[in-house]
């Protein structure tokens, strides 16, 4: 089922402040509360705003998600780390619902719901690159390779940000666990927060004597050149995602994806709207007049497009399928042409004989009729 926007479901404006986001949950928390209201699709629902919650209320998940939409947060976040840092504690204290906050994502974001609780694992940031094609680039499909600087996992220590052949020892913060537990007694039970260790930042280990090569960080920044594909009849705006191509800050840390964003830009002839062309033609007044085969430029050559007896300026004749390949798809679009009909403005001796013979002859026909 395709997913609906997040700000749609909360009923909010996209520049709307976390103080807004929040008075908007809480509102339809009341309304849609499975123990307030009986309604069968009343825990659907609940679910449903909660996650739109969680990700906007949070900087780092809404940032991702206005830029990626949901494949932003579904391919990063698991679901367990969707709700993760969203202040539920302060929405639902004082609700009056009859269970603890411990409870919350058991009961509605637990198996219950179809999502499964998975260790949480870390992942490196996403990228973005912008490139530039042509509509001819566009046209036939191109590979190339881009130039990314990212952070990737140092290959002289493998990411241990230890000096090779010395030795690290267990972090006596958090006794190797890289985690320190802090619990509290909230009015809904007690509350455990996890957090990383800030002694060894979660590696679980200190290390004795630093890489020289990266200082003890366990990564490194490097600019690679990475191949892409980037295929026929892509618009401007089109994404493209390489998984795994994005940064990896540290040893057992999955990497992030890279999203190229293509822009077409501006073609001297033709205007596309989807897979269609546009142009506009200058043709001769006589050859709108008496009809004529003329030569028309596209993307794939020339092409004999007829001008039918008595054309006029502003008339749109069609090329089938010489428009842009469609985009996983089979064909192509076509081509329209706008003929201008050029008047000439200087005229000859004999030219001018000629047209004032054609217009007594136009009158005379007329006047007939």
């Amino acid at each position: 089922m395709v997913k609906r926007d997040y700000y749609e479901i909360l009923g909010i404006d996209k520049n709307a402040s976390k103080s807004e986001i929040k008075k908007a949950y809480r509102k339809l928390a009341l309304k849609y509360h499975p123990d307030k209201n009986p309604d069968k699709n009343a825990e659907e629902k609940f679910k449903e705003i909660s996650e739109a919650y969680a990700v906007l209320y949070d900087d780092e998940k809404r940032k991702m998600y206005n830029m990626y939409g949901h494949a932003g947060i579904d391919q990063r976040y698991s679901a367990e780390d969707i709700f993760r840092g969203a202040d539920f504690g302060d929405i639902f204290r004082g609700m009056g619902f009859d269970f603890g906050f411990d409870d919350i994502f058991e009961r509605f974001f637990g198996h219950h719901m179809g999502f499964e609780r998975r260790p949480r694992t870390r992942r490196g940031s996403d990228l973005r690159y912008d490139i530039e094609i042509s509509l001819e680039d566009a046209y036939r499909g191109i590979e190339t390779e881009i130039n990314v600087p990212r952070t990737e996992i140092c290959n002289v220590c493998n990411g241990s940000g230890a000096k090779p052949g010395t030795d690290t020892k267990t972090c006596p913060q958090c006794n190797g666990t890289g985690q320190m537990r802090a619990s509290r007694r909230t009015a809904f039970g007690m509350f455990t927060q996890v957090s990383t260790c800030s002694k060894c930042n979660g590696q679980g280990t200190i290390i004795e004597e630093l890489c020289t090569t990266c200082r003890g960080r366990g990564a490194v920044q490097k600019t690679r050149k990475i191949e892409i594909k980037i295929p026929r009849g892509v618009d401007e705006g089109a994404q493209l995602r390489l998984a795994g191509q994005g940064e990896q800050p540290g040893k057992g840390v999955k990497s992030g994806d890279l999203y190229i964003v293509v822009h077409v830009k501006d073609h001297h002839k033709f205007k596309r709207r989807g897979a269609d062309f546009y142009q506009k033609i200058d043709v001769s007044f006589t050859d709108a007049a008496l009809g004529e085969k003329i030569d028309v430029e596209t993307l794939d050559g020339t092409e004999k497009l007829r001008i039918p007896e008595g054309s006029e300026s502003g008339e749109i004749f069609k090329l089938n399928n010489k428009g842009m390949p469609r985009l996983n798809r089979r064909g192509f679009g076509d081509m329209y042409v706008e003929v201008h009909v050029k008047t000439p403005k200087k005229l000859s001796r004999a030219a001018r004989k000629i047209l004032e013979e054609l217009k007594r002859e136009l009158k005379n026909n007329n006047r007939k009729y």
